[in-house]
């Protein structure tokens, strides 16, 4: 089973976290609701199972919950993937939302980076801050070991623009976390 647990406490934030890259129940619960429907957008498209509970300083604002979920997430998939055998590795997806649309390109490469273009008309969705949206995916993608590149090239609602980014993000994961075969896809042996 390709799934794993992590509980991280801060003085910031308390977050438990199961993922389950083979599918599972979606049960998530941040404080921040407009968040709370991204990472479940990012689970449905990504065919996860996702369970989150963070409890977090929001009395000071979003950002420590939304960077610290996103650093849980990413230490998750990588416990979750172990020695990346049989993976895919590479993977794109491309989701548009009504007047937006977002392109999501990763390798599970170990190497982790990331490429984020994205600028948001609106600075809040909800009680989330647009500007968390690259945070979110930076903590992702640099504890998960995973090159990024993401990218929201046009839209007018923020709301719209962020969501297709976890879509596309969600999607290009289960495509590179997919069993494809055996071997470890590196000319070095590993990933």
């Amino acid at each position: 089973m390709r799934q794993a647990t992590i509980e991280r406490a801060t003085r910031e934030t308390k977050i438990a976290l199961t993922v389950d890259l083979d599918g599972g129940e979606r049960a998530i619960q941040t404080g921040i609701g407009f968040f709370d429907h991204m990472l479940n957008s990012f689970a449905l498209h990504g065919n996860l199972g996702l369970s989150v509970v963070c409890q977090g300083d929001l009395h000071v604002d979003c950002h420590h919950s939304v960077e610290d979920v996103g650093i849980v997430l990413g230490q998750a998939v990588a416990q979750a993937l172990g020695d990346k055998r049989g993976i895919e590795r590479f993977a794109h997806s491309c989701i548009p939302m009504d007047e937006a649309l977002a392109t999501c390109v990763m390798d599970i490469s170990g190497r982790p980076f990331l490429v984020f273009d994205a600028s948001f008309p609106q600075e809040r969705v909800g009680e989330f801050d647009t500007c968390m949206t690259g945070e979110f995916f930076r903590a992702f993608a640099y504890q998960s070991g995973i090159t990024l590149h993401l990218k929201c090239p046009y839209g007018t609602n923020s709301h719209h623009m962020i969501e297709a980014m976890f879509k596309a993000a969600g999607r290009a994961l289960s495509k590179a976390a997919a069993q494809t075969g055996t071997e470890i896809k590196s000319a070095k042996g590993v990933l």
